[in-house]
């Protein structure tokens, strides 16, 4: 296990990204603090060591690194490859290290802190890494999955993530011109550079956000010593380093590389006009798009320079360096009774508190240093209020005129004006640090609420509660609707006829956006009788999926009656009340498995496709079977129910069916002496399950689909996970008026399976395959969207019950289920093998290409697989006498162990071949029978040795399973 970790070093002329790698690895440390040579860093990577891994994550550091560095340690300088050695502190005496290793255990930081002379001080630890220059650091940072909390990408501290998220942000910022050329002074240079602008109070809680959020090993560093000589003293690590002052260096050195990129070496002004400017301002603006940013002190202009651009950017200077308590508000207030004018109402506004307004009149009215208004003190209030309308003004010039007056506090606008105020303007003056203060009506500008749609009302026909579907329609009614009101045609008709983008509706001012109108103007012509409501566009309504009927957005929805009662059961399915045990039923259904057979009974009275996904043990086997015994008993079963399985459980199914449901008849449909033909469609009709086999479902299909099914029954569902699959085409062809998938495991590797199971139990409500990889698939996985992960589960919720053991809610009796991971090492021949095998595929593979490379890479992995079991296994030997296995020896003893304790064991490989070396190797280890089954094995010998296994006592204990 790796760790990879990222701090920015933030220093004066050389900012830089430092990436180090930490590993597990035993060792002993006991650091002396009177050394003088800091200790390494005992879990720290080595240069070499990172880029190799680093290239196995298909990140190679010769890609970021363009030049060599310098490397500098504790007292002495030394020439190294793009490498640099950076101390990091922690405790100074480490007695022993954690045997399990997380980004927590593994931080260079402890709570420990050793004193000298009375002075409290933290160790420092030396790591090696490389130091990433800012261009190169955006470049690494965006190159990091974005998925990175758990699997594949774990490798991703937290430190490493933080300025991932920074380094986001910094795009944003420069997405929205959040910058500034400025002249800074470097030692005895001046330096042309661009400086992010954090003037908004977005951008300045964000900033405090980042800083609160830091981890503290993104502060935790030491800048190399670079003198011959130093004293334990020079150790010591002055903690912590300000969070603002970290993010701001970050902030500034990559957006200057950023901008500067982007601009290229284009001129930022004509040659014509540059050639008449005084040699500073020429240097300033060649500076501020080449790699030499360094403007010559003396050169002509440059103290005007630096005056003009004190004075540009004099309106942003107090919010640059100041956090404002107080700030230039503007409200919009809508127009008096009988009158069209809007005013535009100036206030100084709490920058903390929202509703802390003061008038202009008040502030004009006490010319002070200090105003105590409602018991908080404002400094300089004038001031701060005047600096606020400057800067407005600049931003809208609509506001200048009143400025001429001799105390501004408002302005009049028309309706347009003030439309475009809300729309244009008001997003701006926020971005910019003022306040804004809309009526409330108006105040979610882009809320679907507030937009002219459509109220829908809808419910079953006739309230019949019988097998809808999910293509069947509804009987709904509609109504315009805007701001949360209704209003009718004549109505809206007088609204349109104001042409005004501002309307009042019943003492409420909302927008009426031009495009709505003309979408509403439409919809009327073309009639809406034509529109037609199914129970899927109920549900897409109900969980927000869909969010428009032609073309006119949906601002409410409404179920009423029996369709209320079904969207409120299947977004919770504790609603539905559990359905009493069948009285043929031989057993007892424990209360979690009576809500699942109620919820299948629930789903099928409607037609919908129904996922049971409870976890393996929960019993979804006897779910089903009281299920279709209910039906059974209120004479619904009227026809045949076909069940697909894996081969190996096609007995399992008979017997258990025959077990807890004796009334229920059942029919093997599998092996030669199958019915075919006319034959097997009449004795269909005879059974009220058919069970059969996936292997055959595509073989005979066409008999299949000769027979009239009430409903198909997929188990282990994620047979189908692969839709282009032959078995997954074959059961989509097959008719029925319900549709069962049972599976723990409804999504294994990739959320295609989830939609392949899905369009099996309910066809085109995910829609097709390419539009759910756009909308769902790629989002999620690609880049961890959490908005489109959330519109799915709304969506597949209702037709997947997923319980778990874990779940104490669901049963209290079961005793937990114990796993332990046991590591085996390998024998010296294993081992010799292992890098012979490795060795031999990797100078095979270097020289491949595109899918023949992932060809051998996938099969050096298999080889790897069965050097692991034995070598036997791999170089085909007839017995595992010759060679010596650490895994093999690890199986004996569990075996030997679980026998005298009078346990039974199941052995599960995915390699046939192991299967029959490892039989009669545990039969004469043992001294007992043991059972393999594997494809080969016959029906009539599965089910012989199942049923030994499991009722027999003095059956065999061990059975191997081949897993494919």
């Amino acid at each position: 296990m790796a760790i990879l970790h990222g701090i920015w070093l933030n220093k004066k002329q050389n900012n830089c990204l430092f990436i180090w790698g930490e590993t597990w690895r035993s060792a002993q440390v006991n650091a002396d603090i009177s050394d003088a040579e800091i200790p390494s860093h005992p879990l720290a990577m080595t240069a070499q060591e990172l880029s190799e891994w680093l290239s196995s994550r298909n990140l190679k550091i010769a890609n970021f690194i363009q030049q060599p560095q310098v490397a500098v340690t504790a007292g002495r300088k030394r020439q190294s490859t793009a490498v640099k050695e950076v101390p990091l502190p922690s405790q100074a005496q480490i007695i022993a290290l954690p045997t399990q290793i997380s980004v927590n255990s593994i931080s260079p930081i402890h709570s420990a802190v050793e004193s000298i002379d009375s002075q409290p001080y933290l160790h420092p630890w030396k790591v090696e890494g490389f130091c990433l220059q800012p261009s190169v650091a955006i470049k690494f940072l965006a190159s990091l999955p974005l998925s990175n909390i758990s699997g594949k990408d774990a490798f991703i501290s937290g430190d490493l993530r933080f300025w991932s998220q920074v380094a986001r942000w910094s795009l944003d910022l420069i997405s929205r011109s959040k910058f500034l050329p400025i002249i800074q002074r470097e030692t005895d240079k001046l330096i042309a550079s661009w400086q992010v602008l954090l003037d908004s109070a977005v951008d300045g809680t964000r900033l405090e956000k980042f800083s609160q959020l830091m981890p503290l090993g993104c502060r935790t560093y030491q800048t190399a010593i670079e003198s011959e000589e130093f004293t334990p003293s020079q150790l010591y690590v002055d903690l912590p380093l300000p969070p603002q002052e970290l993010i701001l260096g970050f902030l500034n050195s990559t957006i200057d590389v950023q901008v500067r990129e982007m601009l290229g070496s284009q001129a930022i002004i004509e040659p014509r006009m540059m050639a008449a400017l005084p040699a500073g301002v020429r240097q300033w603006l060649q500076g501020l798009t080449t790699e030499s940013p360094t403007i010559n002190a003396d050169a002509i202009g440059v103290e005007r320079l630096q005056a003009a651009l004190t004075a540009w950017t004099l309106p942003l200077q107090y919010q640059l360096t100041h956090k404002a308590l107080f700030r230039t508000c503007f409200e919009l207030r809508s127009p008096e009774a009988g009158e069209s004018a809007w005013k535009l109402i100036y206030y100084l506004q709490a920058a903390d508190d929202p509703a802390f307004l003061v008038d202009a009149a008040t502030i004009w009215q006490h010319p002070v240093e200090q105003l105590v208004y409602q018991n908080r003190t404002i400094e300089q209030p004038q001031e701060t209020f005047m600096r606020g309308l400057g800067l407005a003004s600049r931003l809208y010039p609509a506001i200048a005129p009143s400025l001429e007056t001799e105390y501004p506090e408002s302005l009049s606008l028309n309706p347009i004006q003030a439309y475009d105020f809300i729309k244009s303007v008001a997003w701006r003056l926020e971005d910019s640090g003022l306040g804004v203060v809309l009526p409330a009506s108006l105040a979610n500008r882009e809320g679907w609420a507030n937009r002219l749609g459509l109220k829908i009302t809808a419910e079953t026909p006739n309230q019949q509660q019988g097998r809808l579907g999910l293509q069947s329609l509804l009987n709904f009614q509609w109504k315009l609707a805007i701001g949360g009101q209704t209003i009718s045609k004549a109505q809206f008709d007088r609204l349109v006829a104001l042409n005004s983008p501002l309307v009042e509706i019943n003492g409420e001012w909302v927008e009426l956006r031009p495009q709505d109108i003309k979408t509403a103007q439409s919809f009327f012509a073309s009639r809406k009788e034509k529109m037609s409501l199914s129970l899927e566009d109920a549900l897409r309504l109900s969980t927000g999926d869909t969010q428009a009927i032609e073309k006119l957005p949906v601002v409410s929805f409404e179920a009423s009656g029996a369709l209320q009662e079904l969207i409120g059961a299947l977004t919770n399915n504790q609603a539905i009340a559990p359905l009493p045990t069948p009285a043929n039923f031989k057993g007892e259904l424990r209360p979690y498995q009576q809500r699942g057979a109620a919820w299948l009974a629930f789903l099928e009275r409607w037609g919908l496709g129904a996922c049971l996904a409870d976890d393996m043990g929960l019993g979804k086997t006897i779910q089903f079977i009281a299920f279709l015994l209910h039906l059974k008993e209120q004479d619904a079963l009227e026809k045949p129910t076909l069940l697909v399985c894996p081969t190996s459980v096609l007995g399992n199914w008979e017997r258990e069916v025959k077990k807890f449901a004796p009334t229920i008849k059942i029919l093997q449909y599998h092996g030669d002496k199958r019915p075919k033909g006319k034959t097997f469609t009449e004795t269909a009709k005879k059974y009220n399950i058919v069970v059969t086999s996936y292997s055959l479902i595509h073989r005979d299909l066409k008999s299949l689909q000769t027979v009239d099914w009430q409903a198909i029954v997929l188990d282990e569902a994620q047979n189908v996970k692969n839709s282009d699959a032959k078995q997954s085409q074959a059961v989509r062809q097959l008719e029925a008026t319900f549709r069962i998938a049972l599976t723990g495991t409804p999504v294994e590797n990739r959320l295609q399976e989830l939609w392949s199971i899905l369009d099996f139990l309910n066809p085109g409500y995910l829609g097709n395959k390419q539009f759910f990889q756009r909308r769902f698939a790629m989002p999620i996985e690609k880049y961890g969207d959490s908005a489109s992960l959330n519109q799915l589960r709304s969506l597949v919720q209702p037709f997947i019950l997923r319980r778990l053991k874990t779940d104490k809610d669901i049963i209290q009796d079961l005793p937990e289920k114990q796993e332990m991971t046991v590591f085996c090492g390998l024998s010296p021949e294993q081992a010799t093998l292992y890098q012979k095998v490795v060795e031999e595929s990797l100078s095979e593979i270097d020289t491949a290409t595109g899918l023949q490379r992932r060809g051998m890479i996938l099969a050096l992995l298999i080889k790897l697989k069965q050097v692991c079991n034995h070598p036997a296994q791999y170089l085909k030997a007839d017995s595992l006498d010759k060679y010596n296995s650490g895994k093999l020896q690890r199986l004996d003893e569990m075996l030997e162990e679980a026998i005298a304790e009078g346990d039974r064991a199941l052995i599960f490989t995915q390699f046939a071949e192991w299967g029959k070396l490892l039989k009669p190797h545990l039969e004469k280890q043992l001294g007992r029978e043991i059972f393999f089954l594997y494809g080969s094995t016959s029906k009539k010998q599965r089910e012989e040795m199942i049923d030994r296994f499991q009722q027999d006592p003095q059956g065999p204990p061990i059975m191997i399973l081949f897993d494919h």
